[in-house]
């Protein structure tokens, strides 16, 4: 029977006339296996490429073009970015609105609707959801069930807005102190424990019905370049990817995992060219599905990065070999022109070519199947969720405590030699950002002097200036160091050392730069509990216990 013959296999014939018998949809209540391939046989090619492609849009609220690509094209999700999240409320409604679409089509078939709400350093939906300490802080208390119940908690904060997929846990190992744009997103830089913590997230997160999306596949952690503006050169070897940034993935693929995102790296020792692994079919079928035995889904990370660029194909280019090598989801943020551009380049190639015809296929099943198993579920996340008690909802309750005691569970007392200070010490709090001025200036008598987000070389000496200043006029200056710019200002300050205290937070790796710096304290996150989880550990009122959760930062001082 004809692809398009197989729409008539719920209806009867009877005297002549045509009556339906049972009308097919992503609700039918029949087995899911049946159900997609049901769905699949009842679908045009237009039908079945709409569910690979997962689509940005701009603006709070769905465009009239975003909303023709899900009522017309029936794409198969959305990704909600930065911008799209000012309001919850708002946020709420559109995802509905969408959501709405989706389910008026012919067969029904429900959007996938993901973020990226990794905690600690990328939050895409803000507002008054959890601001946790990160994954870094996980590996530094290093306690399993920390991760699970972050999971959990961000899980359920999305889940209440109706999203239903997060492009998280972040389970790159950490294995170059230069992988800045990981940093503190990965969790440790020992494989057995980033596998462990990865994959009690992604269970918190299966509890809330969330589909989890592990990342970078297959390591973003050993590469010194971020794949958004260039194609990052690793050179690792097969070996040593086994050994390293792959134990997360076999660990958490055994337990269930239901979904990959595969970076825009290049590993050339591995593949002998520079084609980046989300466009490599050795990376995604011969290893991840032939080797590690993966039947889920893979997702290609935004194709608008400059790290897909591959030989400077154009995008539709770029889409078709990710499907060829084995990719399920086309992830492009946005630019509805080139969405209709790489849209009219795939269908026409599925009409002339039965091999990506049936590769195209292929992903969609898969897409279909996570959509069956998840959100078919009788918790699943709901359809059109309510914007009333959004500010009720959301954070969760007894979420606030917990992140809280995680933050003190993970900070770490990296260098002693005054800590803790005396008490009554007066401070001046120096630092970026107004969480940490606020809560060191809470907590210790004294001012703050705000170090700027960028400045030249005569603002730098003019803050350095001013911090020698007021220097006579405390016991301490406690530095916020947060990034490689601060090491700008504090490299020049080495004739205070007796007093300088740093609260490092993110990624404590730009204490090397500073071998002189006797005292040190690390948190993991740059929100307020992060910072007065530090600040209380050097004022004395806890014995920080967290552990550093990679072993080359130089702890010369530590006792």
């Amino acid at each position: 029977m004809a692809l398009h013959t197989k729409r008539l296999l719920h209806l009867f014939f009877f005297f002549g006339v045509i009556y339906p018998l049972t009308s097919l949809d992503f609700s039918s209540k029949i087995p899911n296996e049946q159900l997609v391939e049901e769905l699949l046989d009842s679908m045009t090619d237009e039908d079945i490429l709409g569910q690979v492609f997962m689509l940005g849009y701009m603006g709070e609220t769905a465009s009239e073009v975003i909303m023709d690509w899900i009522t017309e094209k029936k794409i198969g999700g959305i990704k909600i970015f930065g911008w799209n999240a000012n309001d919850l409320s708002v946020l709420a409604d559109t995802i509905g609105n969408m959501q709405d679409g989706a389910l008026n089509t012919e067969f029904k078939i429900p959007l996938i609707i993901a973020t990226d709400q990794e905690g600690g350093w990328v939050r895409h939906i803000k507002g008054e959801t959890s601001i946790t300490p990160g994954n870094l802080a996980l590996g530094a208390s290093g306690i399993p069930y920390d991760s699970y119940m972050t999971g959990l908690y961000i899980g359920q904060e999305l889940r209440r807005l109706g999203i239903n997929m997060n492009f998280a846990p972040t389970v790159d190992v950490y294995l170059n102190p230069l992988a800045d744009v990981i940093g503190p997103r990965a969790f440790s830089q020992d494989p057995i424990q980033t596998g462990s913590l990865g994959t009690a997230f992604f269970k918190g997160m299966e509890e809330a019905a969330v589909i989890s999306t592990a990342k970078h596949f297959p390591g973003h952690g050993n590469a010194d370049e971020d794949s958004h503006g260039t194609l990052p050169v690793i050179p690792s070897t097969l070996d040593f990817l086994e050994s390293h940034d792959l134990i997360p993935y076999k660990m958490m693929i055994k337990e269930g995992l239901p979904a990959i995102m595969v970076g825009h790296l290049a590993f050339p020792n591995i593949t002998e060219n520079m084609k980046p692994a989300s466009l490599c079919p050795i990376f995604l079928k011969d290893i991840l599905r032939d080797e590690m035995n993966y039947e889920g889904l893979v997702i290609t990370d935004d194709l608008v990065m400059q790290g897909a660029r591959y030989n400077n194909r154009s995008l539709p280019e770029v889409c078709e070999t990710a499907l060829r090598a084995g990719s399920d989801i086309l992830l492009i943020s946005r630019n509805p022109d080139v969405h209709e551009e790489i849209w009219q380049y795939l269908i026409k190639l599925m009409k002339v070519d039965p091999g990506f015809a049936q590769d195209v296929r292929t992903a969609a099943s898969r897409v279909l199947k996570i959509k069956a198993k998840y959100l078919k579920r009788p918790d699943h996340v709901p359809f059109h969720p309510s914007s009333v008690g959004i500010k009720e909802d959301i954070p969760g309750r007894d979420s606030k405590e917990f992140f809280f005691g995680q933050a003190a569970r993970s900070t770490t007392l990296v260098r002693q030699s005054v800590i803790p200070v005396p008490f009554n010490s007066t401070a001046l709090i120096c630092g970026l950002y107004s969480d940490f001025r606020r809560q060191g200036e809470a907590m210790f008598e004294g001012s703050s002097l705000k170090i700027p987000y960028s400045f030249d070389n005569n603002e730098k000496w003019d803050v350095i200036s001013r911090i020698r200043q007021r220097a006579e006029d405390y016991d301490f200056i406690i530095f916020s160091l947060s990034r490689y710019q601060d090491l700008y200002i504090l490299k020049e300050l080495e004739d205070l050392a007796e007093k300088i205290i740093v609260l490092s937070s993110l990624t404590p790796v730009y204490l090397n730069d500073l071998p002189w710096v006797r005292d040190a304290v690390a948190v993991y996150g740059s929100g307020k509990d992060s910072y007065q989880s530090g600040f209380a550990a050097i004022r004395g009122d806890f014995f920080p216990r967290g552990r550093l959760p990679v072993d080359f930062i130089h702890d010369l001082h530590a006792q």
